[in-house]
């Protein structure tokens, strides 16, 4: 077996290299530093659907190098606090400089998810997570220490962009996993897990749509710096990146494997 092609330390210890910039920019259209499908229009829906106003407490897991929890406090005027596991994005996260209206600059630190988080119960309004949930190796732990940081009425969201919807081959999972650890879902599991966790599915919404879009255009714009790719990553990095990135497309395209959003809400215990 292959090891995982190296995806998020040379993503994040390269974040602001003038390459890597203008790759994002062809991609997203508004470079927020990410490494997901996330755009920042899909950032402004998934704030909407949460409800997150000014004065209100967000933890976003698997924050990466910072730009979505930097769009959020920028846009909803909310305190933010974002945790990775990986110590090149919260090193960038923390040297990112917040627009100067920001109300309280977001907070950054490193922590693994798949462990309790280092916070206090109910100390958050809501919990967001972009595109790893399945990334964790123990999703209903997770989940459980989710509901234990948020408040009362406080609600996540988070996006499990390989949910299994049609016929896979093992070929073509493993091109779709070659980045690291995955965990593939089956429809209804999820919901599942969220009640068992002690918390009611509010909503969940078909977001295919941006991965399938958004994959293309990465794969294309670093097509196009093809050379100078090669030159920082080298020749066998690169290829495997862009058959990981074709690899996305083609299953989210045929709906093979989609990207859901689902919003959960903490339910309080039986007195």
């Amino acid at each position: 077996m292959k090891d995982p092609v190296d995806l998020y330390d040379s993503h994040y210890d390269r974040v602001n290299d003038e390459i890597y910039r203008s790759i994002r920019q062809a991609t997203y259209g508004d470079d927020l530093g990410q490494a997901s499908w996330i755009t920042a229009d899909e950032c402004s829906r998934f704030n909407a659907l949460l409800g997150i106003r000014a004065k209100h407490r967000v933890l976003e897991v698997a924050c990466g190098s910072g730009g979505v929890a930097t769009r959020i406090a920028e846009t909803t005027g909310a305190e933010v606090v974002g945790v990775d596991i990986n110590a090149f994005a919260v090193r960038a996260a923390q040297r990112r400089v917040a627009p100067p209206h920001v109300r309280v600059r977001p907070e950054f630190l490193l922590a693994d998810a798949d462990q309790a988080l280092p916070f206090p119960d109910q100390s958050f309004d809501f919990v967001f997570c972009n595109d790893s949930i399945n990334h964790f190796r123990d999703r209903l732990q997770v989940l459980r220490d989710w509901r234990r940081l948020l408040r009362a009425g406080g609600r996540c969201l988070y996006t499990d962009p390989v949910v299994v919807t049609g016929l896979v081959s093992n070929a073509e999972l493993a091109a779709r996993s070659s980045i690291g650890f995955f965990m593939f879902s089956a429809q209804g599991v999820n919901e599942t897990l969220l009640t068992e966790a002690g918390m009611r599915v509010v909503q969940s919404v078909d977001v295919t749509e941006g991965l399938v879009r958004t994959s293309a255009r990465w794969r294309n714009a670093r097509q196009t710096r093809r050379a100078a790719l090669i030159g920082l990553e080298g020749e066998s990095e690169f290829e495997e990146l862009q058959r990981f990135l074709a690899a996305v497309h083609a299953l989210g395209n045929d709906r093979r494997l989609s990207r859901i959003a689902f919003l959960g809400e903490r339910v309080e215990d039986a007195v």
